[in-house]
Parts: C-alpha cells; structure tokens; sequence
C-alpha cells in the first residue's frame, strides 16, 4: 500500500479507503488507486481486511468426515463442486475443514466469527435436534442448511423432497411385486435418515424393515450378511447411498445370491460406479451440482440483506438398471 501511495502521490489513509470502498476519495482517485494496484500486483490480506470490518469474501463448510472418505463419497464432492462454481462465480473462497464432532464444529464457527475469517456458512448433515442451528443465530453468522424438511426459523434452508422420492422407490417396487423389503440407512441421528424412514412408511405400499449403518462400505456390508441371512429374507434391499448399495452387491455375489433374480438391490443415490458394475445398479439420480450451486445462492440471498428462504429441492429421477427384477416370492 506504501508502493500504491508513493506512486498515486497520496497517503497510505487515502489509499485504504480507496480500495475498500469508502467514503472520503473521489471516484477519480478510486480508479487511479486501483489501476496502479492492479499494475503492481496488488492483493489485499483477506484476515486484515476483515479485522477492518470488510467483508472476507469467504464462506465456511465444515464436515464430519475424513478428507479419505471425502475422496469415496461422491455425493458430498459433487455437491462441493457446485458450491465452488457458484463462489467462483461471486468471487468468493470456501474455508472447508474436517472435525470429529459438532461441539468442535460450534467453536470453529465461534472462533471464524470472532476473527471474521467468513461471510457466512453452509450446515450438512442436519440433526435431530442439531446444537448448531442455534449457535450460528446466537452469533449472528448467516447460515444456509443444506437438508431438513421444512422452515428453519431465521435460518436459509434447500431440503430435498424425500416423499417424493420415497413414493418412486415404493411404488417401482410394489409395482414388481415386492412386498416385503429390507432398507440400510444412514445414521439414525440424521434428520434426513428419519424423513425417509416416514415418507417409505407413509406410501403404505410396503412393509420396510431399516437397519441403520453410517453410509460405509463395512458397515452396508455387515448389516446386508444379517439381511441375507435371515430365515425370512426380503425380496429387496434398498441403500440410502451408493456406496453402501455396491458394498451389498458384493456381499450378495459372495453369499452366491442372485442379484436381481434371489434379491434386487437398489441405491437412493447414484454415482459412475453404479453403471460400471455388474448388474448396474438402479438408483434415484438427482443432479448434485446443481443442489450445491443453489445451496450457494440462497447464501448469497442472504449476504445481499435479503430475508431467509426455505426451498424444497425435488428433482431425484428414478433410473432403472439392471439391479431390480419382478418377483414371484411372497414376502
């Protein structure tokens, strides 16, 4: 900034407010400011500007994950690829970080709030309950909810319609024949995991026996031995993702049960390797990207002084492969 006032011929003061947008230059000097910034390489420090009250141009997402499984959950990547393209477009970064539970992801919230390290932050995995809804408007920190089912009061919110995607699976499925399934869930705890534990139940077309796992290949793979091992076996097992449906598929060839003849599988989300396989699996297919970009813009709806919205996100298709078959077996 010295180079930048030694070369316009103005104090450090003058140039400051310049490039932060202040009052107190004219615009003349404004652009001279910053043609001479640009020319010398300018770039302001993120940390110090916010320390001056400007904004960071920085949103946060923290996940309860690892970075290793981060690189096998192809949903949460698809849905950070469309968060990154909808910041880029803003010219905004994204503060991603990795914690064990939500007491440590409050204090991160806590600690980027009073650094002002972000402009506002992106939830997942909403809970039952969740501690962190009310920390973030204790704070004062803008907050959009990537899930839930309904409005989150003071809080932007893009939640995913799991009737009607809960109506698709079920009516595909007692449309085959099939009576009497078996589902592998996410962690209970999740408030997603409940909303598609009721919407199956409300179709009232099936009989639905959920086992709940943690989204992991090992623990799909553990919960579908004891499915398939069951005096009464279901004629269908359905994953809440696609890894845990590929995990089950696996258990199944080693069992030497017949996918889709013995049992069809099917997965609530859908990734590349659902088609590699063999069979490929069928599965609902929603475009993800597109669920982080809008999940990015109702953020911005809200940096902009706009009020929070809550939207309902329904686009999942169901894509028939070849994992799903009619059945002759009463269950």
């Amino acid at each position: 900034m010295s180079d930048i006032a030694r070369r316009v011929g103005v104090s450090r003061v003058a140039v400051s407010y310049a490039l932060n947008g202040r009052p107190g230059v004219s615009d003349d000097l404004r652009e001279r400011v910053r043609e001479v910034a640009e020319e010398l390489g300018f770039t302001a420090h993120r940390a110090a500007v916010a320390m001056h009250g400007a904004a960071a141009d920085i949103v946060g997402l923290v996940l309860h994950r690892t970075s290793a499984e981060l690189r096998s959950e192809v949903f949460r990547r698809q849905f950070i690829a469309g968060l990154q393209m909808e910041l880029y477009a803003r010219g905004f970064g994204l503060a991603l970080q990795f914690v064990e539970d939500l007491a440590e992801e409050v204090a991160i919230y806590r600690r980027w709030h009073a650094e002002r390290r972000v402009d506002g932050v992106v939830l997942c995995d909403l809970r039952v309950d969740d501690p962190r809804l009310a920390a973030v408007l204790d704070l004062g920190l803008p907050a959009v909810v990537a899930g839930g089912s309904g409005e989150l009061p003071g809080l932007a919110n893009l939640s995913t319609d799991e009737h009607a995607a809960a109506g698709k699976i079920a009516g595909y499925l007692a449309a085959l024949g099939h009576r009497r399934i078996a589902r592998v869930s996410g962690p209970a705890e999740l408030a997603h995991t409940g909303a598609r534990t009721g919407a199956l139940e409300a179709t009232g077309l099936l009989e639905v026996a959920t086992v709940p796992a943690d989204y992991t290949g090992e623990a799909a793979a553990q919960a579908t031995r004891r499915i398939l091992s069951a005096p009464a076996r279901p004629t269908a097992i359905v994953y809440d993702n696609d890894l845990m449906a590929l995990a089950g598929l696996g258990v199944a060839a080693e069992m030497h049960i017949a996918v889709p003849h013995d049992v069809s599988i099917l997965a609530w989300e859908d990734s590349p390797l659902c088609q590699l396989v063999h069979p490929a699996l069928t599965v609902l297919q929603r475009n993800i990207t597109d669920y982080g970009m809008r999940t990015a813009g109702l953020l911005f709806e809200l940096l902009d002084g706009h009020p929070p919205r809550s939207v309902r996100y329904g686009n999942a298709v169901l894509v028939v492969r070849d994992s799903t078959a009619g059945t002759t077996r009463s269950g």
